[in-house]
């Protein structure tokens, strides 16, 4: 699983990836959304790799970040009593494995919003202009989304 956090503005920016943004479901600065390791998914994302964040998310992140951020249809947050009465998993962390392996999907989950509505990063970004690797905020993370994910739980 993908976890795609969006950085930048699209502001002045080309139709096709404000579309592909979209498509994503990232429609504001610091939505993240949580896709499958899919080739269609690989190329949006590869599309829009200067205005997000990527990279492989581990089942304790992923489990964090839905406790903290996770909302259900009425801005409610996503507890275990919710899960364990509307799934067949007992907890949030049972969820997270679940979605991690590939078992479940996040539209399988009644009333779960596809988007999490993260706060700005603990400490801020390094630079909205320059990639992972070249010391910035953008591109692809790898295993390290992790960390940033944590930072903005």
């Amino acid at each position: 699983m993908y976890a795609v956090v969006q950085v930048r503005g699209v502001a002045n920016t080309r139709r096709e990836i404000k579309e592909t943004l979209k498509m994503l479901r990232l429609h504001h600065i610091n939505h993240c959304v949580i896709v499958p390791e899919t080739p269609e998914y690989l190329g949006m994302i590869r599309k829009a790799k200067d205005f997000v964040a990527f990279g492989e998310v581990d089942a304790k992140t992923l489990e964090v970040i839905l406790g903290t951020r996770g909302r259900l249809v009425g801005d409610a947050p996503l507890t275990d009593e919710y899960v364990k009465s509307a799934t067949k998993y007992a907890t949030i962390a049972e969820l997270a494995a679940a979605l991690i392996n590939g078992e479940i999907k996040m539209k399988d989950v009644p009333e779960l919003k596809p988007v999490l509505r993260m706060h700005p990063p603990r400490k801020g970004y390094k630079s909205t202009k320059l990639t992972f690797v070249q010391g910035g905020a953008l591109g692809y993370y790898g295993k390290e989304i992790n960390d940033l994910l944590i930072k903005m739980r």
